[in-house]
């Protein structure tokens, strides 16, 4: 089969396959960028393969960086781009689940293919978009399938990782993993305590945000993977909850994050801990915490002045959009409106600062400075105060003289 059309991520990088190929190498485009344009969806990092060996593709191209070359990937710059290179190789034994004791470079591409994890990530394309398909996976695209290459125990022996990247590719795509394939996840599910937490995060997260995550998330359950991800053990079934909310694809990893808590039932006091086992970012954990907090306020009641001030205009969208899930109807043009039409937005709108506070008053700093700067902030969000400097000095007086 030959694409009709090439996408246009292909043609740019077609110079490189034509350089290595003057030079009497074979080089492909491969794995999932040839996937993904065989099924007409965007193609982000374009891989390519070579039979020529790290040292000879440092010869041809000028501009390089050693990026994995005892695994013979190579980095090259091209202009503003830059395209990973590796060379055929095959994989010894993995006595750790997920390195290869030994890495051997060899010149067929069919030897390279078949160390692959999924017959549809097994595929390769020709500068002129000539697909090679030694794999079947074509069949299994059209099918929609997720089937491993040759013998499933074997690929997830090498790397148990790949039980997870099985599992969010059915999310992703809507495919069906292939029996066998899940049988082998089933049997060898426990291999999993062998991964890094970072690794798993990176795949849950995107079985999370999939176009059918209920595809994903059901055979997580059944194949008990989940009972070897971090505080995720007692939860099978808000994991199958989770499965049973409402279509409709999650739009960002912090939207994904505060639903699967919400659903778990994680008390507050118990959040930073979770999110911190799975070693998400810093960010991405107060993103969390400001989405359940403003979650857990909008399922009782329409938006408080505060909570919006609080929360910020991006946080109250985000929230808005999770009540579909909950079957409540967003009012995202509502609460938009409301957010700005509050009086300030942030502490620095305030007409005075802690620096008035001290001179009006002849005090040394202190926490009765930060206490009263939030109390007037508050005043002055909720309407209680104008923010002018003589209605602020006069509210933080009357407040001191009250202490």
């Amino acid at each position: 089969m030959k694409l009709e059309i090439v996408p246009d991520e292909f043609i740019k990088a077609s110079d490189i396959l034509k350089e290595i190929h003057s030079h009497g190498y074979e080089a492909y485009f491969v794995g999932g960028s040839v996937r993904d344009a065989l099924l007409g969806q965007e193609i982000h990092d374009v891989d390519i393969a070579t039979s020529a060996y790290p040292e000879e593709i440092k010869q041809i191209f000028k501009r390089t960086i050693d990026v994995g070359i005892d695994h013979g990937t190579v980095l090259i710059l091209v202009g503003e781009e830059q395209y990973e290179i590796t060379t055929f190789r095959t994989e010894s034994t993995y006595q750790d689940y997920r390195r290869p004791d030994k890495v051997t470079f060899v010149r067929t591409l069919k030897e390279d293919l078949k160390r692959r994890d999924f017959t549809i990530n097994a595929l390769a394309m020709t500068v002129e978009g000539e697909i090679i398909d030694l794999f079947d996976g074509m069949s299994d695209l059209n099918q929609q399938i997720i089937r491993a290459v040759g013998n499933p125990k074997e690929r997830f022996h090498e790397d148990a990782l790949r039980m997870m990247r099985g599992l969010r590719f059915a999310s992703q795509l809507d495919f069906s993993i292939e029996d066998n394939t899940l049988a082998a996840i089933q049997e060898f599910h426990s291999l999993l305590e062998k991964i890094s937490v970072e690794r798993i995060a990176v795949e849950f997260s995107k079985l999370l945000l999939g176009k059918n995550r209920r595809a994903g998330i059901l055979p997580f359950v059944e194949t008990e993977c989940y009972q070897y991800c971090p505080g995720l053990k007692q939860s099978g079934d808000a994991l199958l909850r989770f499965a049973d909310f409402p279509e409709r694809r999650i739009e960002t990893e912090a939207q994904a994050w505060t639903l699967l808590i919400k659903t778990i039932g994680l008390k507050e006091n118990d959040l930073r801990s979770f999110l911190k086992s799975w070693k998400l970012s810093n960010h991405l954990l107060q993103e969390v915490q400001q989405l359940l907090y403003g979650l857990e306020q909008r399922l009782i009641a329409d938006w408080q002045a505060i909570d919006l001030f609080d929360l910020g205009l991006e946080a109250v969208v985000s929230v808005e959009k999770l009540l579909f899930y909950y079957n409540q109807k967003s009012k995202i043009e509502e609460a938009s409106k409301l957010y700005l039409s509050l009086p300030i937005h942030d502490r620095k709108e305030l007409t005075i600062t802690g620096n008035d506070l001290m001179k009006s008053f002849d005090k040394n700093p202190g926490k009765w400075l930060g206490d009263l700067i939030q109390t007037i902030e508050r005043a002055v969000v909720d309407g209680q105060v104008e923010n002018t400097r003589e209605a602020l000095l006069s509210f933080a007086k009357d407040n001191l003289e009250k202490e």
